[in-house]
C-alpha cells in the first residue's frame, strides 16, 4: 500500500508519505496464448504485482506501465479525496505516457490505511512497528482504496472509492514482538500484511478484501463495463509492453 508516514504519538496527519508494499498474493497464471494473438484492452499504471494479479482475476488483457506522480498529501484532504486524487493522477500520468502511440484506457489505483484520521505509513524500525501494532490492537481501522479509469481520448474519466473496515483483535505484547521479529511488518502500511501471518490478528472485515489488497474488484469491474471493456472474457493475462 502507499501511505503517509505518521508519528502515532503526535497529532495525526504527516504531510508526506512513503511507498509501502501491498500484502503478497499468489501470482495468477497467465494465458498460454502467444502474445501476438491477444490485444490489450487497457493499461494499468502500477508496478505492484499484487494489483496486477488482482486485475488479472477479471479476465482482461492489460499492459502494466509505470508513470510516477507526486504522492504528497496536501494536509487538508480527507482520506477519500486523497486516494481518489492520486488514483486519477496515476491514470492520467499513465495515459500521457502512451497516448501518442497507443491510445487505450488507463487504470490507476491508490490505497491508504487510516486509524482515527491518521494515514499510517510503513514502520521505520522494529520499535515503530511494535507501536503501530499496539495502536491497532483491539480496535478497528479503515482501508481507503480508489480506482480511476481515463478514457482513450484523455478527455473523460471515472473513479470510485472503496472503504473497508478492518477489526483487529487484542494483540499481546509478546505477539507483537514475535510478529515484528519475523520481518513481515516492514514495507507494509500499518505494519501488517492481511494475507500473511497477521491474518491471525484480524477478527473480521466489513467491505472488500480485494480493496484491502489494493484494487477493489467490484468497483474496478464497474468502471471497465462502463468503458465497454468485457470482463471474464479471456484467460487472465498481463501482456509485455512493446
Amino acid at each position: 500500500m502507499v501511505a503517509v508516514g505518521v508519528n502515532l504519538a503526535a497529532r495525526p496527519g504527516a504531510r508526506h508519505r512513503r511507498r509501502a508494499n501491498l500484502p503478497d498474493v499468489e501470482p495468477i497464471a497467465t494465458s498460454s496464448l502467444p502474445s501476438g494473438s491477444v490485444r490489450a484492452a487497457l493499461y494499468l499504471n502500477s508496478e505492484s504485482p499484487r494489483r496486477q494479479a488482482l486485475l488479472g482475476q477479471l479476465g482482461v488483457a492489460f499492459v502494466p506501465i509505470t508513470a510516477a506522480i507526486d504522492e504528497t498529501w496536501n494536509g487538508v484532504e480527507t482520506p477519500a479525496c486523497y486516494v481518489e486524487r492520486l488514483a486519477l493522477e496515476k491514470a492520467q500520468a499513465g495515459w500521457r505516457s502512451i497516448a501518442q502511440r497507443d491510445p487505450l484506457p488507463v487504470l490507476g489505483a491508490d490505497t491508504a490505511v487510516v486509524l482515527e484520521g491518521a494515514i499510517l505509513g510503513k514502520p521505520g524500525d522494529p520499535s515503530d512497528a511494535v507501536n503501530m501494532l499496539a495502536a491497532l490492537s483491539g480496535r478497528h481501522h479503515d482501508i481507503y482504496t480508489a480506482v480511476a479509469l481515463v478514457e482513450p481520448s484523455g478527455a473523460s474519466h471515472r473513479s470510485r472509492v472503496n472503504v473497508t473496515r478492518v477489526y483487529v483483535r487484542g494483540i499481546a505484547e509478546w505477539e507483537r514482538q514475535g510478529y515484528v521479529a519475523t520481518g513481515e511488518p516492514f514495507g507494509k502500511a500499518g505494519a501488517y500484511a492481511i494475507q500473511g501471518l497477521a491474518a491471525a490478528f484480524i477478527e473480521r472485515i466489513e467491505g472488500s478484501y480485494s480493496g484491502v489488497m489494493g484494487l477493489p474488484l467490484y468497483e474496478t469491474a464497474e468502471l471497465l463495463r462502463m468503458a465497454g471493456i468485457e470482463i471474464l472474457a479471456a484467460a487472465p493475462r498481463a501482456l509485455d509492453r512493446d
